[in-house]
C-alpha cells in the first residue's frame, strides 16, 4: 500500500480541479484573453500542483520511507536516496 492511499480520494478531488484549470487556460488561449490574466491563471494551477507534490512527498516520508527505516539495510538506504531524488526534482521544476 502507497502513502498516499489514506488520501488518495481528497488528492483526485484536487487534481481534477487543477485539471478543470488547465481546461479554464486553454479557453483563455482559444478566446484570446489578456496575457497577463492567462499568466496569472498558471500560476495558480502550478501553485496547486506544488501542493499536491508536496503533499504526497509528505506522505511518502512518513509511510514509505519510515517503513524502510524501520526495517534497516540497503532499502532504508535506497528510500531514502529515492526521496532525496523526488526532492531534487521538485525543486527543478
Amino acid at each position: 500500500m502507497h502513502g498516499y492511499a489514506q488520501n488518495s480520494d481528497a488528492h483526485l478531488r484536487r487534481l481534477r480541479r487543477i485539471e478543470g484549470q488547465v481546461r479554464g487556460l486553454q479557453r483563455m488561449i482559444e478566446n484570446d484573453e489578456y496575457c497577463i490574466d492567462v499568466l496569472t491563471q498558471i500560476s495558480a494551477a502550478t501553485r496547486a500542483l506544488q501542493a499536491v507534490s508536496l503533499g504526497l512527498l509528505d506522505e511518502h516520508l512518513k509511510h514509505c520511507v519510515s517503513q524502510a527505516i524501520s526495517e534497516g539495510g540497503t532499502a532504508a538506504d535506497a528510500k531514502i536516496a529515492e526521496a532525496s531524488g523526488a526532492i531534487a526534482r521538485l525543486v527543478r521544476s
